[in-house]
């Protein structure tokens, strides 16, 4: 077993041992450059390793429950976990048992258990595939499946469900030429023209990344801009920018756009998209709610539970509790209130979330009317994206969810809306 393929594996179980045991975020663990001292090819796949088996948990854990008479510490259990989806998706079972028994031999709190961990991969590399194959998709816990099932019933549950254990392939933007894009990538046109590639690619080796010509963002993602339908010479404030995909759209556009953001850390990665591309915005670190003027569009890509991107990012149901939705939800009615305050009568607002939780989109949406008389929906702009009007919602916004586009690979879920200043 090569000392690389040991240090993939055990950084995967100190990613699993910081989301299962301290409830962080796999964004903040790689973002703080945890997987630093790695090189390229054992970083891609610690992340890898660690995505898959936070993706496929429940599974692992009611095959490991077969040959565990209780659940040992939890940094051995992770090393379970991560073998168990390795082994039931393929992994040769020499190298992965050889690896986990190493990687608890390093430590002297987890050697005792060595043989324990030899003894019960080699059951699950027997007859764990088999089982693997027989069991149902992982479910979400419970503080994020019952509200959901209340929204979208048990089966709708159930089919994002699926959607999330499937992944997400890779989806990129054009800069000018859809069609152009997808022959040079190989990729698939959308029905919206994002072109899709299979996950998995290095993004910086594929066709016409270094000349900028397109970025990657999910086809859902995507959807806002085009709703917004903005024209050259507008003047267009981006809120909640970074990093940068919906930017970089806008200002593709011939518009002339503003980007804020709080975070100096997400805009200077936006502005590094701007650089690669060649496309031009104004940018700004402040707070949205302390914006002024006047412009001609907003689009604000609001602050969210995220829970549309649960195929993307399967650490979020287990870091994540809940209990921060609520003052998520207050500062999104303060951003949609700021933002009306900025918009030039006539001028249109587009407010979406990455959520699938109705509290965060066609809830904001219902209430915001009520507050603001001016405002009107404005149905015609999403119905242009010529997608299925039973996506459309009854107050007039469109709900997107994980499971829909099954058959093309899918899309994170999202909800957007179209608003219009009345002129008068």
């Amino acid at each position: 077993m090569s000392e690389t393929g040991v240090q993939a594996r055990r950084s995967a179980v100190y990613l699993l041992d910081q989301v299962l045991g301290e409830g962080r975020l796999m964004s903040e663990l790689i973002g703080g450059g945890v997987l630093d001292r790695l090189g390229p090819d054992d970083r891609a796949r610690a992340q890898r390793l660690a995505l898959e088996t936070l993706r496929g948990l429940e599974r692992a854990d009611r095959i490991l429950q077969r040959h565990l008479q209780k659940q040992p510490p939890l940094s051995v259990h992770n090393v379970l976990r991560l073998a168990t989806v390795e082994l039931c998706q393929g992994g040769a079972a020499h190298g992965v048992v050889n690896a986990s028994v190493t990687i608890v031999s390093k430590n002297k709190r987890t050697q005792p258990m060595k043989g324990l961990v030899n003894a019960v991969l080699r059951k699950v590399a027997a007859k764990g595939p088999e089982a693997w194959e027989a069991l149902r998709a992982p479910r979400l816990p419970r503080w994020l499946r019952d509200p959901l099932a209340m929204a979208y019933g048990s089966d709708g549950v159930g089919a994002m469900e699926r959607a999330h254990f499937a992944g997400a392939p890779l989806d990129l933007t054009a800069k000018s030429d859809p069609e152009a894009l997808a022959k040079l990538v190989g990729g698939t046109l959308l029905p919206t023209g994002s072109v899709r590639v299979n996950a998995g690619q290095q993004v910086s080796t594929l066709p016409g990344y270094d000349t900028g010509d397109w970025w990657v963002q999910d086809a859902a993602a995507a959807m806002p801009v085009q709703i917004l339908a903005p024209q050259k010479g507008e003047k267009i404030l981006d809120l909640c920018a970074a990093p940068g995909g919906k930017t970089m759209q806008i200002a593709a556009s011939g518009a002339a756009v503003t980007a804020v953001d709080d975070s100096e850390g997400r805009m200077k990665r936006l502005k590094e998209n701007l650089d690669r591309t060649g496309l031009k915005a104004k940018t700004r670190v402040s707070d949205v709610l302390e914006m002024s003027g006047q412009w001609d569009a907003i689009l604000l890509d609001a602050p969210c539970s995220a829970t549309g991107t649960i195929r993307r990012h399967p650490d979020l149901p287990h870091a994540k509790d809940g209990s921060d939705f609520g003052e998520l939800i207050s500062l999104q009615a303060q951003m949609i209130d700021h933002a009306v305050s900025l918009l030039k009568p006539g001028g249109r607002l587009v407010f979406c979330t990455c959520s699938l939780l109705p509290d965060e989109g066609e809830c904001q949406v219902e209430e915001a009317l009520e507050r603001h008389s001016d405002l009107s929906v404005d149905r015609e702009a999403i119905l242009r994206l010529g997608l299925a009007e039973e996506w459309m919602t009854e107050e007039g916004g469109l709900r997107l969810r994980p499971d829909y586009w099954s058959d093309l690979g899918g899309m994170d879920g999202f909800y957007m809306a179209s608003l219009r200043k009345n002129s008068h």
